[in-house]
């Protein structure tokens, strides 16, 4: 027993038991989000009563029973956090297809998918719906290619079709209608139709909003061509003038994460700012012997900082790398190491407390991974392993290399499991372009926005148009080489969780003991490895089977539920768009009844018009027919899975087992507050009172 507290209080004594609170909360935040059923109150009190004794054994009980009582006392804070966080956010979300005239007022312009300017609205009124059923965001995709981007906090109005947002394409796949309900957005949609400004901009509304709109446009006055529209999205976050090709570039060439207004870009500005502020004043003698300038560089920075997370808008990503740049900076000032474990840890406590559903987050997860093993791979740099080795003319390529090595290796996993896709080449990429936002682009902004009172702006746009376009042109010659990119099937959901763990042992512990974490690694690259994909999956509204063949999953047709294809093939490791999906062998027949074999079993597709006329001559000669309508009658001993079925469980997947029976896994197996699946009892849903209202 003696061993096991010296242990204990060794640890303490360094502070080593801090660094796995945030583990412990993000364990608590992660089995909330498990959960099959929302929480009621009987959970929350005793998930609270659990708390308290936890907190009070942690305190007052056996010391070594202390570490385990406050580990549970941090899971259960987790939960607490996480369901506090869901009913504070919690807005009306559409509950049908709407189609009419949508008013509101600008509050973010972007790009779709599609290339198409979006607009997100807020103060919403949607024809004949009451306040209380009206969605509190809407975002609106403008197909009109002659449309211009309206005024941030202008009022507008446009005919929309709007519809809830979608849920998950299939079982444990990404659910943006989760990640749709902690922003608020309760409807999503397309206009044809012209854009008409009701009033202009309120004075003295969406003042940053509108600052940022003016800050893009001269930057894209001033660098022609998609140069500008990088620089623009890098420095202000307004990428509405990024097309579509040059995204895929960038993320081919593993280098989108310069675009996201996240740590690194953080990072740079606060940097440099930091150091020109210290260095300034260190050229001017009598003010340098009175002030200490690293912590007047340190509130500068950090007001820097505070004022470019406004300007970019406060999204999660930038919310999240403000708090860990904010740490660094008051450790500063606090004379204290400004990069440690430690204040990883205090940022990862307060953005989970604050905002829990970013634990789901690629970007929580990737830039704290990369953090974290960048602390730890300089820190042994530090302990001088690898100084002694490296001439000092040689140490700045070095560390930019072993920095964009480590991060590469800690990020990897994550963004092959997110989006399915393995950068070849994107460590070379980065060694070229990273150093650039480092010199030109963000240095760049600030000399712009001091010169600009005296008209030297020219310089720092000059700097800004020298790093964007070589950004690019690696971007595009990277993302062109022959296998840039490799397709990686999606993992199921115990990898992550069991990398993350194993990669935390290796990591925070210290010892023999970070051997164990090979257990971990091994098992979740052993299941990731063994995961099957489901041998046919079936879109929510019917219209679209993708059935597993040598070639890869074949599609029953080339167009319809494109964002499901899409998410299939990706998911799959699938490199192939949906209408190249469409040409491989498996399926037969016409457009409306395509045939095809599940295994032993002979199953067919049937939509379109005249599709329940089809059925019963499909049930004749078919074990398994798929509707994309309701099917009224069905004949006996055929089984069916039509609108209906779909409606009630969202996509299928199916699997066909070695003795031919077939399992069916449902995607809305969960009753959460965003899965639009548990309602008032007592409330009229409101397309029916819209229905009522109708004249």
């Amino acid at each position: 027993m003696v061993r096991p507290l010296a242990d204990l209080q060794a640890a303490r004594g360094q502070g080593l038991l801090f660094l796995w609170v945030p583990v412990f909360l993000a364990l608590g935040i992660g089995l909330w989000f498990s959960l099959l059923h929302e929480p009621g109150p009987i959970f929350y009190a005793v998930t609270a009563a659990g708390l308290a004794v936890s907190l009070a054994l942690g305190r007052w009980g056996p010391e070594l029973l202390q570490p385990p009582a406050l580990a549970l006392a941090c899971v259960l804070a987790g939960g607490l956090a996480a369901g506090a966080r869901a009913h504070l956010v919690a807005a009306p979300v559409l509950e049908f297809r709407y189609y009419g005239p949508v008013e509101g007022r600008v509050i973010g312009i972007d790009r779709s998918q599609g290339d198409d300017l979006r607009v997100t609205l807020d103060r919403v009124v949607l024809d004949r719906l009451s306040p209380r059923d009206t969605p509190q965001l809407v975002r609106v995709s403008l197909h009109d290619a002659s449309m211009p981007a309206p005024q941030p906090g202008a009022t507008v109005i446009l005919t929309a079709h709007l519809s809830p947002p979608p849920g998950p394409s299939e079982p444990d796949a990404f659910d943006f209608r989760r990640m749709a309900f902690f922003d608020r957005l309760g409807a999503v949609g397309y206009s044809r139709t012209p854009m008409l400004v009701l009033a202009p901009p309120e004075p003295g509304t969406q003042r940053v909003n509108r600052l940022r709109a003016r800050l893009s446009a001269a930057v894209m006055d001033r660098i022609a061509g998609q140069a500008g529209a990088f620089a623009s999205g890098a420095v202000t976050g307004d990428r509405s003038g990024i097309s579509q090709d040059t995204v895929a570039q960038l993320r081919d060439s593993n280098l989108s994460h310069l675009l996201a207004i996240s740590g690194m870009n953080m990072a740079f500005i606060t940097g440099f700012v930091f150091g020109l502020v210290r260095y300034g004043l260190a050229l001017v003698p009598p003010v340098a012997l009175r002030i200490n300038g690293k912590k007047v560089a340190a509130l500068v920075a950090l007001a820097v900082a505070a004022f470019y997370l406004v300007l970019s808008g406060a999204n999660v990503a930038t919310e999240r790398a403000f708090v860990m740049v904010a740490v660094m900076l008051v450790a500063v000032l606090a004379d204290r190491r400004a990069l440690t474990m430690r204040s990883v840890a205090l940022a990862a406590i307060l953005l989970l407390a604050l905002r829990p559903e970013s634990l789901l987050a690629p970007g929580f997860q990737m830039s704290f991974a990369a953090t974290a093993v960048l602390i730890a791979g300089f820190g042994a740099l530090d302990r001088g392993v690898l100084r002694e080795r490296v001439p000092r003319w040689a140490m700045p390529v070095f560390a930019l290399v072993l920095s964009s090595v480590l991060a590469g290796l800690a990020t990897a996993p994550l963004a092959a499991a997110h989006f399915n896709r393995f950068t070849d080449y994107g460590l070379v990429a980065n060694v070229l372009t990273v150093p650039a936002m480092g010199l030109f682009i963000m240095p760049g902004a600030v000399v712009a926005v001091l010169g600009l009172p005296v008209g030297l702006e020219g310089i720092g746009l000059l700097l800004m148009e020298m790093g964007a376009r070589w950004i690019l042109f690696v971007a595009g010659v990277v993302a062109g080489w022959e296998g840039a990119v490799t397709g990686i099937s999606t993992p199921g959901p115990l990898v992550l969780p069991l990398l993350a763990f194993g990669g935390l042992i290796a990591i925070l512990p210290r010892g023999p003991v970070r051997l164990l974490a090979a257990v971990p690694l091994a098992a979740g690259l052993a299941l990731w490895a063994g995961n099957t994909r489901p041998d046919a999956l079936i879109s929510a509204d019917g219209a679209l089977v993708g059935l597993a063949g040598p070639e890869g999953r074949a599609m029953s047709s080339p167009t319809g539920a494109g964002f499901a294809a899409q998410s299939w093939l990706e998911n799959d490791g699938d490199l192939a768009d949906q209408v190249t999906a469409a040409a491989r062998p498996g399926f037969t027949g016409p457009k409306g009844a395509r045939a095809f074999a599940l295994g032993p079993l002979r199953a067919v597709h049937l939509k379109g018009k005249g599709a329940t006329g089809r059925l019963a001559d499909s049930c004749r000669t078919a074990q398994l027919v798929i509707l994309s309508v309701p099917a009224g009658q069905v004949p006996e001993g055929c089984r069916v899975i039509d609108s209906d079925d779909l409606a009630a469980s969202g996509p299928q997947a199916l699997w066909v087992a070695r003795d031919g029976s077939l399992r069916i896994v449902a995607t809305d197996r969960a009753d959460r507050l965003w899965s639009g699946r548990k309602k008032d009892p007592g409330r009229t849903p409101a397309k029916a009172r819209l229905a009522a209202n109708t004249p």
